[in-house]
């Protein structure tokens, strides 16, 4: 007897889990360990293996067992259901676009970043140009596929496949009234904070005091290196699979906070993979739901947690047992002039260092530009101008003639990545909301931080949003977390309380 269609697509959906699996490490390889002349033949290799999943989820056998499935849903649980709907959603996304489109995508994607890694430290703008514009040429022509497929915008169908069902007029709405507000705000907070006292530190800090330090905290706060590890990329990132995760740093020895926060923000991501409903791993419904919830996770840990009073109350004596030794004034380890030196709000020009109120504004940026490539009102040669002009109006400040630290600067566009950056501050809304509740639920919650004691925060995540994987819908989600949709509101109150305080 032949096994239902439910049961069929359950080991199709194994098969390309254990597929994905090799992928994800492979490319925490190339990143972190493998030697520069490896790179075509990785290449070559994780094409193949994207073409495979591919091929997996949109032949017509599997489109005409998801068919049968949802006649027979009625006799399937409720999580059976929900893996239902998002195999039914993957295979849509997989239909949409051709193997042969994927494939010279997954090339040209994978010359192009590791080309990146190198022409960037050269600030070479002209060589990176042609491939970065190979890639986007694909990319618009995926665009245009998914968007045909789906009736939906081109950009808005890249953008579903980070954040279901999110669409960029409304992210715009969004979007202008973070724009409506930072500006005075940013303002405000500089003028406020020029006027406080605060102990830079200066000094060197070796790599590995630093990586030490990184690997306490993060034990700390409840990773578990039974199944994961801590490496150094070019761009920090979380890869691999929630029974293995890889996260990466890179180190300044001038600068020992922007690994240290680097490293816990990577670490919000992991915790999240850690915690997926192990029964459903190799499901799609065991899945992470969406790049902006996937966000919240890393900036809870760093910006609602890790940059708090509370949090460096517990983590100054750490910090300076691993890094005073290398910087004499003992008076600038302090809970309150970490706290200050961590939550510095300052214009400059990389994202990922950027202060939590610049921040939004980095992220905007890009999704003008990115929508403005896509709808091919911009083309990739005049990336350095607009973007030279887009930070000055926004931060104020310039990068004529710096590329590396203009449009050079982020990995995502080098694979055609492109509808992402919206789910960074999407991330950072919900983040805000999410510590609100949890802080409601948990009346000791900040006692509990300053004192290191993060199991009941850690269950509470569980509870709420791990251990859901993919459940819900986004909506669905934050209800079940917090009570509610996602609501600005409860993000500018955060900035306001910390930046601002009556």
């Amino acid at each position: 007897m032949s096994q239902l269609p439910y049961t069929q697509l359950e080991h199709l959906f194994n098969r390309i889990y254990q597929l994905q699996h090799l992928a994800s490490i492979a490319h925490w390889d190339m990143a972190a360990m493998m030697p520069a002349g490896g790179s075509q033949a990785r290449g070559e290799a994780l094409a193949e293996v994207s073409v495979m999943m591919n091929e997996l989820l949109s032949e017509s056998r599997t489109g005409d067992l998801i068919h049968l499935a949802q006649e027979q849903q009625t006799a399937l649980s409720d999580w059976q259901q929900a893996n239902l709907r998002e195999m039914h959603r993957l295979w849509l996304n997989a239909t949409s676009i051709s193997s042969d489109l994927v494939k010279a995508k997954a090339l040209a994607g994978s010359e192009c970043e590791q080309a990146w890694r190198s022409l960037r430290g050269e600030n070479n703008w002209q060589d990176f140009q042609p491939l970065l514009q190979a890639v986007i040429r694909l990319t618009i022509e995926e665009s245009q596929q998914r968007a045909a497929a789906t009736s939906l915008s081109p950009y808005d169908a890249l953008l579903d496949l980070y954040e279901p069902g999110q669409r960029s007029a409304a992210i715009d709405l969004i979007f202008s009234e973070l724009v409506d507000f930072l500006p005075d705000f940013i303002q405000q907070v500089v003028a406020r904070q020029a006027d406080e006292p605060l102990i830079q530190i200066d000094g060197s800090f070796s790599i590995e005091s630093q990586r030490k330090l990184g690997l306490r905290l993060m034990s700390e706060v409840g990773f578990n290196f039974d199944h994961g590890r801590l490496d150094v990329s070019h761009h920090p990132f979380c890869g691999g699979v929630p029974e293995d995760v890889r996260i990466t740093t890179r180190y300044c020895e001038t600068d020992f906070s922007e690994s240290l926060m680097g490293v816990l923000h990577e670490t919000g991501h992991a915790k999240y993979e850690q915690g997926l409903p192990k029964q459903w791993l190799n499901q799609p419904v065991g899945a992470a739901r969406g790049m902006g919830i996937h966000e919240s996770q890393s900036l809870f840990q760093e910006m609602q947690i890790a940059r708090s009073q509370p949090f460096l109350q517990f983590a100054a004596p750490i910090i300076q047992q691993f890094l005073a030794h290398e910087q004499g004034d003992k008076q600038c380890w302090t809970a309150e002039n970490l706290f200050k030196l961590n939550n510095r709000v300052k214009p400059d020009f990389i994202r990922v260092n950027a202060d939590e109120v610049t921040y939004p504004l980095h992220v905007i940026l890009r999704y003008e530009i990115e929508k403005a490539l896509i709808n091919e009102t911009l083309t990739v040669k005049e990336l350095p101008e607009i973007w030279d002009e887009k930070m000055q109006h926004y931060l104020g400040i310039s990068t004529a003639g710096n590329d590396k630290d203009g449009c050079m600067q982020d990995i995502h566009w080098t694979d055609g990545s492109l509808g992402y950056f919206p789910s960074y501050t999407l991330g950072a809304m919900n983040a805000a909301q999410m510590y609100a509740a949890a802080d409601k639920a948990i009346p000791d919650l900040s006692q509990n931080i300053a004192a290191g004691k993060f199991t009941t925060l850690n269950q509470w995540q569980q509870d709420k949003i791990w251990s859901q994987g993919s459940f819900f819908d986004i909506d669905g989600l934050m209800v079940h977390a917090t009570g509610e949709k996602l609501n600005s509101q409860y993000y500018i109150a955060h900035l306001k309380h910390r930046f601002l305080p009556e």
